[in-house]
């Protein structure tokens, strides 16, 4: 994680982090999560120990620790015979992480108080501000951290920790079908996250309920359309 992004997340914050320790459980942990939201690894592709081994520097069992935590996180899956392979969502399941995700974020936004404390404001405004400047610098790997952090924050003020944690799940899923995160994706996201913003200083809950649902469609609606693309025409 950049300079930035590690000082916002702070301590605690429960993300992985490519700046650990190299070789590190936390440090393979992350970079195999970027190479999926990145593209850098695609979907069905077999993930052999041994060469990420080589790759990251590690040992093999460490690899091996790595690859069952992106399998908890649903970005890996084992298959009969060719072993360890980035997880392909079909469609279907996309729409059904969508639909749960909408509930889960859509409540946490009907239950954050308004209006929010100062100190939790200008937070989040810090955040969005370095996120901002991550995309204008096409910084994707400071974009899609703080992204992380804002999020987790913007939802934290819910005062629900299992609501934090059940949001926190899925939207780990979804990083296996965010590996179009183009500038213009990192743009729209910025604009979002102001307007989700203006939201919470306004007052404005019905607001923000919507915008904190809505921010999810696009992510969604790329991935199925490149996955119809790719199987379909």
């Amino acid at each position: 994680m950049g300079d930035t992004a590690a000082t916002l997340a702070g301590d605690g914050d429960g993300l992985v982090r490519p700046d650990a320790p190299a070789g590190s459980l936390a440090q393979v942990t992350a970079m195999l999560e970027e190479d999926i939201v990145f593209g850098r690894l695609h979907p069905r592709e077999r993930l052999i120990e041994e060469d990420l081994a080589e790759r990251f520097g590690a040992k093999r069992h460490v690899v091996r620790q790595a690859l069952v935590e992106m399998e908890r996180l649903g970005l890996v899956e084992r298959i009969h015979h060719r072993g360890a392979v980035v997880r392909e969502y079909t469609p279907e399941e996309v729409e059904q992480i969508h639909a749960v995700r909408q509930l889960l974020e859509g409540k946490a936004a009907a239950l954050i108080p308004l209006p929010v404390p100062p100190g939790a404001m200008d937070r989040l405004e810090a955040m969005q501000r370095a996120h901002a400047d991550a995309v204008s610098r096409d910084n994707r790997r400071d974009a899609f951290r703080i992204n992380l952090v804002f999020h987790r924050t913007l939802f934290a003020l819910c005062g629900n920790p299992f609501l934090v944690e059940a949001i926190d799940d899925f939207a780990q899923k979804s990083h296996a079908y965010r590996s179009s995160v183009t500038i213009a994706a990192l743009r729209r996201s910025t604009e979002h996250h102001w307007q989700i913003l203006a939201a919470l200083k306004s007052g404005d809950r019905e607001a923000l309920i919507a915008l904190c649902q809505e921010h999810l469609v696009p992510a969604k609606d790329d991935y199925i359309a490149a996955y119809r693309a790719r199987y379909c025409d």
